[in-house]
């Protein structure tokens, strides 16, 4: 067998890396060929000897996984985004998703999460603006004054929630000062609301 060229296991890695961080998928050999002016047959040599010493893991095309991708992934969590949630006038939210998204675990911790577009100015004095991705919690119960997700006869809102056992019903309340609350009888909580992920101006 033929000498390898640690060098030539650097370049390859962090083109991997990079090329993955700038377009959410691994390379193909022919890309890694063109990036790294590395003949097809060298690349393809190296690539099968870092599988056989675990250096990476190599099942085809366009699926290469380094030791730092794979490290980042255990490090991370899978959140489906979801349809819009109202933040005004309750509105049926369909559990289509639109996409998945990775979170770092250091920052949201773990947990079953969904990410879902805010619609609607109700919460816009908790920081929610009109189209901020909001991340919630998935569970069926909520303290009171905590932000929820309510399901009301198929209707969804997002809304600060407080119950009031002695009138036997559910208050929740805008965070718009120019908004009434909204009083239901029953109501089935979605998730808690933890963080917005926003763009600021």
């Amino acid at each position: 067998m033929r000498t390898k060229n640690p060098e030539y296991f650097s370049l390859l890695e962090k083109f991997i890396d990079d090329y993955y961080e700038a377009n959410g998928g691994s390379p193909t050999v022919r890309e890694i060929s063109e990036g790294t002016s590395l003949s097809i047959a060298t690349i393809s040599r190296y690539l099968n000897y870092m599988k056989e010493n675990g250096m990476i893991k190599y099942e085809g095309h366009r699926n290469i996984i380094t030791r730092q991708l794979a490290q980042s992934r255990t490090q991370s969590v899978k959140v489906p985004v979801l349809g819009a949630v109202s933040c005004g006038i309750p509105m049926f939210v369909e559990e289509n998703i639109e996409e998945y998204v990775r979170l770092p675990v250091a920052l949201f911790g773990k947990g079953d999460f969904f990410i879902l577009r805010a619609n609607g100015e109700s919460m816009i004095e908790a920081g929610i603006d009109h189209g901020d991705l909001v991340l919630i919690r998935r569970q069926n119960y909520a303290q009171s004054g905590q932000i929820v997700v309510a399901l009301m006869e198929n209707e969804a809102t997002l809304k600060r929630f407080f119950p009031e056992p002695q009138q036997q019903r559910f208050r929740l309340h805008p965070e718009n000062s120019q908004m009434n609350d909204i009083y239901v009888d029953e109501c089935i909580i979605q998730g808690i609301a933890v963080k917005v992920l926003k763009d600021l101006e």
